[in-house]
């Protein structure tokens, strides 16, 4: 049963101001503060099969991309982390879709659990769901076989856009169907570390039309990434290469 109004705005001030405290007692982000932003390019295919709804996901196109690949705790490099990665398609002057996902398995019950994992390469999930009017879908990235690996560490994944393209595969499902390829993201030149300090991500209101984050976990980020931006000084832009909103 949900919270009255007046006791969800209250609940949500406080997740906010202690996702703040704890921003600041870090002295960085508040979740995957260790990290590697890199240039990219998302190229969505559209969808075999029946359309998800969401046109940016169902017509073929193009994007410029920043992203950026994560250790959750973080521990040291090789040992089993939550791993992220998170994905801004820039689409001029609409507001970007970010996309963030974590470590997971690829298995309709595990799709929705983050999973700790030593390599980068492999499955990430959005772990929350998404309503598209009705539906309810995930979202993920998955390893492309054909791709260079992007290895152990964050200097591994460095070294892998250094010598090559790493790409990974876009995909759709329901809650218990199989994964459906959409499109790749690739990744390009990596960022400056003062750009990666600044950036952020928001999986909440940064969506293309006809998808929302639905369920619980969409609530708590919403509040847990505004206590972290308001501890880290970050600027809310909607879009623009080094735009900022968590």
């Amino acid at each position: 049963m949900s919270l009255p109004t007046g006791a969800t705005a209250r609940a949500g001030a406080a997740l906010e101001r202690a996702a703040a405290a704890l921003t600041r007692l870090r002295r960085a982000r508040l979740l995957h503060p260790l990290g590697r932003s890199f240039t990219g390019e998302v190229t969505i295919w559209g969808v075999a099969g029946p359309p998800t709804g969401v046109g940016m996901l169902d017509r073929p196109g193009r994007y410029p991309a920043t992203v950026r690949l994560s250790r959750g705790v973080p521990s040291p490099d090789g040992w089993p982390d939550v791993l992220g990665l998170a994905v801004r398609m820039h689409r001029g002057e609409d507001r970007p879709f970010d996309l963030l996902v974590s470590s997971s398995r690829a298995a309709p019950v595990l799709r929705h659990l983050p999973l700790p994992r030593r390599r980068f390469a492999g499955t990430y999930s959005s772990i929350m769901s998404y309503r598209v009017g009705r539906r309810r879908i995930w979202l993920a990235a998955l390893a492309d076989p054909e791709s260079v690996d992007l290895g152990r560490s964050l200097a591994d994944v460095a070294a892998a856009t250094r010598a090559d393209t790493p790409r990974l595969v876009l995909a759709v499902a329901s809650a218990v169907g199989p994964w459906r390829p959409v499109g790749q993201v690739a990744l390009g030149d990596q960022l400056s570390a003062r750009t990666d300090a600044e950036l952020a991500f928001d999986p909440i209101g940064n969506l293309p039309a006809g998808l929302r984050a639905a369920g619980p976990l969409a609530w708590v980020r919403e509040h847990t990434y505004r206590g972290s931006r308001r501890a880290r000084g970050a600027r809310v832009q909607s879009g623009g290469s080094l735009g900022v909103t968590v």
